[in-house]
C-alpha cells in the first residue's frame, strides 16, 4: 500500500513545479507529530486562522479543532492557505466534543496539557518533553479552556507575563508555545520526526492539494 502511495505521489508530482516538489521534500523532514495543538470552540475567524498559520510555520503537522458552540471558520486572508499543509481533525456532533478529542488523543499516546493558570501549573519552558508526546489545549477567547479539559488534563502550563494585562491573545499564546516546544524538541535527543509511512501519506496529501482535479489524475494513474 505504501509503495502504491509513493508511486501515486511521484505521478502527481509530474504536474507540479520542481520548486514546489523540492519544498515538499525539504519541509517534510521538519514536520512533527510529537507535539500537537487542540483548540476548543474558538469563535473569531482571524484567531483560528492565526493558530493554523503558526502551527504550520513551526512544523506542527496536526491541529485538533473542537467545535462545540462555534463552527470552524478560518479567515483565508490570515491563514494564507496554511490549512492546505496541515492535517486537521474535527470534533463535532457528539454530546461532549471536548471529551471525545481528549479520549482520541490519549488513545494515541498523548499527554493532555492545558494552558491555564492552575495551582499545579508550570511555565511552558519547564514542560518535560522527554515524558512523551504532548497535546497542548487552548480554550475560547474569553473563558479559556472548559471544565472538561481541566478535569482530564495530565499537566498544566502557563506563559510568563510581566505586565498588567491578564493574558495574551490566543493566537499569540499558541505561537509562543509552538516556538518554545518545537525549538527545544529539535535540540533534544527525542525521536520527534515522522515515520516514513507518515511522510508518504502527508506528501501525497500535499501533492493532491497542489494540482487541479486530483481525483481525475488518480483515475488516470490507476488505469496505468
Amino acid at each position: 500500500m505504501q509503495d502504491q502511495k509513493r508511486k501515486l505521489y511521484e505521478y502527481l508530482c509530474g504536474f507540479i513545479s520542481d520548486e514546489r516538489r523540492n519544498k515538499f521534500e525539504r519541509y517534510i523532514e521538519s514536520r512533527t507529530r510529537y507535539v500537537t495543538i487542540a483548540v476548543e470552540d474558538i469563535y473569531q475567524p482571524h484567531n483560528i486562522s492565526a493558530v493554523l498559520r503558526s502551527a504550520e510555520c513551526f512544523g506542527i503537522q496536526d491541529v485538533h479543532v473542537i467545535e462545540n458552540a462555534n463552527k470552524f471558520s478560518p479567515n483565508p486572508d490570515v491563514s494564507l492557505g496554511s490549512n492546505k499543509w496541515l492535517t486537521l481533525h474535527h470534533y463535532r456532533g457528539k454530546e461532549n466534543n471536548s471529551l471525545d478529542c481528549i479520549q482520541q488523543l490519549k488513545k494515541n499516546g498523548y499527554r493532555i496539557v492545558a494552558t491555564t493558570p492552575h495551582e499545579k501549573d508550570q511555565f511552558i519552558s519547564e514542560l518535560d518533553l522527554s515524558k512523551g508526546k504532548v497535546a497542548l489545549f487552548f480554550g475560547t477567547e474569553l473563558e479559556g479552556i472548559s471544565k472538561t479539559v481541566i478535569d482530564n488534563a495530565d499537566e498544566f502550563v502557563k506563559i510568563p507575563m510581566f505586565g498588567f494585562t491578564e493574558s495574551f491573545n490566543i493566537s499569540v499564546s499558541t505561537a509562543i508555545c509552538d516556538y518554545e516546544l518545537t525549538e527545544r524538541l529539535r535540540k533534544s535527543a527525542i525521536n520527534w520526526r515522522l515515520s516514513e509511512e507518515e511522510k508518504t501519506d502527508i506528501l501525497l496529501e500535499w501533492a493532491r492539494n497542489s494540482v487541479q482535479k486530483p481525483e481525475l489524475l488518480e483515475k488516470e494513474f490507476l488505469k496505468k
